[in-house]
């Protein structure tokens, strides 16, 4: 488990945030450092064909040890991590032997990691979990898979007696940011199908994930002196504000779970003369999802109608899919990993992803991807942790699922 530990930490101690509003891939120059370590890694444990494209994205391969026809699979996961919350300067914290009560994750700023409002916490009493300082994420999305792949793969080399067929890695950058899999090179990848390491607690296992798109809305007003202000000022803020209240209130992250869609407000930037909303749209449901673009176009209409002026100016792009619609037809990948789980006495949660992975883009680039728990919980924030024990499974999971399809042949 120390090895596991110290590997782990190794990654996210290594500051790899991506950036939203970069043009070049990686987004960020700093993320070349752990892609560089990584590359290093993957030769020194043995793995084969070791590359590192121009744009960071890693590729290796295990060769197979059986002497029949196996599908070949694949593992994914990314290494930056998310610009919601700072990932400079990460200090790890140990927590052996959890004892189910709160964590003062950093006495100084009374930050406190508590079971009372993270009730996930209780389902690790007595294990090890892997904490922050209360001052930055952790990095267990997605460094915890990277960790997973990387152990998974060393312990097959060691382990020859555990049959696979080929076996390929790959890890990317600035999934964070939507564009994870945007150059990943599918055919050179050479895999029939893959899972991307990047769920939460253990047992998580997801074959459907939002449809997802990012709309930006533009609001124009116009500035005068506010001293003689009457009949001419447009105060754009205000009239934003219009915009936002017209859109469904109880449609909102905060208030949706399971199934059910929202509308999500993530950055304001205004001034009298403009002002700028961006939101995320998301729904599993194809129908839904193009219903709420359909309902922010009306809004924007019926605003522009009521000023009797173009005040409002709406840009939507789609951004991912639904990833059921191409794995549905290939379901036997996901009964493998069900199967893995159980065999491993892991009770396996079959559930929609809210969210995205590099998985949901690479099943409709066609690499059918399902994803698999790494492990661990608050990700994007002060509070993120990681039981060590499920970073553990994970690894018991990546070799079962190698060893599981080559039964199967």
């Amino acid at each position: 488990m120390q090895h596991i530990i110290d590997r782990f930490i190794s990654y996210v101690t290594i500051d790899t945030e991506s950036d939203p509003n970069s043009n070049t891939t990686p987004s960020t120059k700093k993320q070349w450092d752990l892609a560089n370590k990584l590359v290093e890694e993957l030769k020194a444990i043995g793995m084969n064909d070791v590359t590192i494209d121009d744009n960071a994205y890693i590729m290796a391969t295990l060769p197979s040890n059986v002497d029949h026809d196996v599908p070949t699979i694949g593992f994914i996961s990314h290494f930056d991590t998310s610009p919601d919350f700072t990932g400079a300067n990460v200090k790890p914290q140990i927590i052996r032997d959890y004892n189910g009560k709160d964590i003062v994750l950093n006495p100084e700023k009374d930050i406190v990691l508590s079971p009372d409002y993270f009730e996930d916490l209780l389902q690790y009493k007595g294990q090890t979990l892997i904490t922050t300082d209360g001052t930055t994420l952790l990095g267990a999305d997605d460094k915890a898979g990277i960790t997973e792949i990387v152990t998974a793969m060393e312990y097959l080399i060691n382990h020859p007696e555990i049959k696979h067929g080929i076996i390929k890695v790959g890890f990317t950058p600035d999934e964070e940011i939507g564009r994870g899999a945007h150059k990943f090179d599918v055919k050179k990848f050479g895999a029939d199908w893959a899972y991307t390491m990047d769920g939460s607690q253990i047992g998580e296992l997801e074959y459907e994930n939002f449809n997802a798109a990012g709309a930006t809305i533009t609001v124009k007003g116009k500035i005068v002196h506010p001293g003689y202000a009457k009949g001419k000022m447009i105060n754009s803020m205000y009239y934003a504000s219009e915009f936002i209240n017209a859109l469904p209130n109880l449609e909102k992250p905060e208030h949706t779970e399971g199934y059910e869609g929202f509308f999500h407000l993530y950055s304001i930037e205004g001034k009298v003369e403009e002002t700028v909303l961006k939101y995320i749209i998301r729904d599993h449901d194809k129908d839904k999802f193009e219903a709420r673009k359909a309902l922010m176009e009306k809004v924007t209409l019926d605003l522009n109608t009521k000023f009797e002026s173009e005040v409002f100016d709406l840009d939507i792009k789609d951004q991912y899919y639904n990833m059921k619609e191409k794995v549905e037809p290939v379901m036997h990948i996901v009964d493998i990993a069900e199967e893995a789980m159980k065999a491993l006495g892991i009770k396996p949660l079959i559930k929609p992803i809210r969210g995205g992975t590099d998985g949901s883009q690479l099943s409709y680039m066609g690499l059918p991807c399902p994803n698999i728990f790494a492990g661990g919980h608050n990700f994007h924030g002060r509070y993120e942790y990681v039981p060590v024990e499920s970073i553990q499974k994970a690894v018991e999971v990546i070799c079962k699922i190698a060893e599981l399809t080559a039964l199967k042949q």
